[in-house]
């Protein structure tokens, strides 16, 4: 038998999981972890604790790579932290369902 919350996430995810999916929702869901990530490696960069890096970026670095480089991680931060968290609802909503499954199954030969 499943708990209350197990049953409140079956109907939960049966109703959101195709609009969880979607590309864009991910990734506007996903940005203010991603740019809390990106934010760290410019504050990284802007400390200077490692100097040699520091004079390499100081002599070498375009900053629209440094921007570039910044949103790219922004993004893909975003992204892929979203569909994992997809990814993992979508198992946890597949065992429930099996959960589930087992437990009609014995109710019914039970009877």
């Amino acid at each position: 038998m499943l708990s209350k919350n197990d049953e409140d996430f079956i109907r939960y995810w049966q109703k959101n999981r195709g609009k969880e999916k979607k590309l864009l929702r991910q990734l506007f869901i996903g940005l203010p972890l991603g740019l809390l990530i990106a934010g760290g490696v410019v504050l990284s960069l802007d400390l200077g604790w490692y100097s040699r890096a520091n004079m390499v970026a100081n002599t070498q670095m375009n900053p629209y790579v440094l921007l570039i480089a910044v949103i790219g991680i922004a993004v893909f931060t975003a992204i892929f932290y979203k569909k994992y968290k997809w990814d993992m609802n979508e198992q946890h909503y597949k065992e429930l369902l099996y959960k589930k499954q087992q437990a009609d199954q014995h109710a019914g030969a039970a009877n």
